[in-house]
């Protein structure tokens, strides 16, 4: 099942894409997608519900971030080999641990805001993991179990910020707009396998990154488990696990985003994104 949101920033309302590949409003069985809502039980009433029976979205209505109101976006760093190398970075012993603000979340094709004076931002294509139960302690064996669902994310970065600027990485990867998520959460029914998802991004229709999940240092499951014995996982908390080769960082020279551009990325089977670039 595929579940989404749409309408205006800040007034989205939830849906399903149904199986005929039609939108449809389902804001009569859930207010919305949100930590307080998102659950095991919410799925079941959506996939018994009669969907034919509800409103269909109209064609072009904007499609919004696919959660709402998130407590934790959680990221991982490093998390390919081979974007470790790009990067001159040594292979990591643990996974490598970061947060973007919540206020940077925004819809799968929202435009992208280069923030004030920046010169390097940068793309970066992963897949996020939404969580649906409460995640504390969890062995590994069992972390995909709390999984609600997967969705494509864009961990938009200024790496000035993240490597120039002295702290933490959070301040290269918080701007507003620099989390676009959706279009969609896929549960994990259409999801058998998270560890082998091929995945892309072209920058004006250039192919700039290519990979598969499978190339993951440290799996979902790992990341997921690892993650619980540091903090509480709740409902609706969004993980982003990583990027393959491939950013504008890793290029000689580099080659960063600018006003204009215009970004196109998806993962196998969770959809595709679209954004422009434009200047704050």
């Amino acid at each position: 099942m595929k579940l989404l949101r749409f309408g205006t920033p800040g007034a989205e309302r939830p849906a399903v894409l149904d199986k005929d590949g039609t939108i449809r409003d389902v804001s009569s069985l859930v207010a919305d997608y949100t930590p307080e809502s998102i659950s095991p039980s919410l799925i079941k009433i959506l996939e018994t519900a009669d969907l034919s029976s509800l409103p269909e979205v109209p064609a072009g209505t904007r499609i919004g971030a696919p959660v709402a109101r998130i407590g934790h976006f959680i990221a991982i760093g490093l998390n390919y080999a081979d974007h470790a190398a790009e990067t001159g970075a040594p292979i990591p012993s643990e996974p490598i641990v970061f947060s973007k603000a919540p206020s940077s979340l925004s819809g799968p094709n929202d435009d992208v805001m280069l923030p004030k004076g920046s010169v390097k931002t940068d793309w970066e294509v992963e897949l996020a993991v939404v969580i649906g139960k409460r995640c504390d302690y969890v062995d590994e064996a069992d972390a995909l179990s709390h999984v609600f669902g997967y969705a494509l994310c864009n961990d938009v970065s200024e790496r000035e910020y993240q490597a120039e600027r002295g702290g933490q990485w959070i301040k290269g990867k918080s701007a507003p707009t620099f989390g676009p998520l959706g279009p969609w959460i896929v549960t994990p029914d259409e999801i058998p396998d998270p560890q082998n998802l091929d995945m892309f991004l072209d920058v004006n229709g250039e192919r700039r990154q290519t990979g598969n999940t499978r190339t993951m240092i440290f799996s979902v499951a790992h990341v997921i488990s690892y993650l619980s014995q540091f903090m509480v996982l709740e409902p609706g908390d969004v993980i982003t696990t990583g990027t393959p080769p491939g950013v504008g960082l890793g290029h000689k020279p580099p080659i960063f985003l600018k006003a204009g551009d215009e970004m196109h990325l998806g993962i196998a089977g969770l959809g595709e994104q679209r954004q422009r670039v434009i200047a704050r």
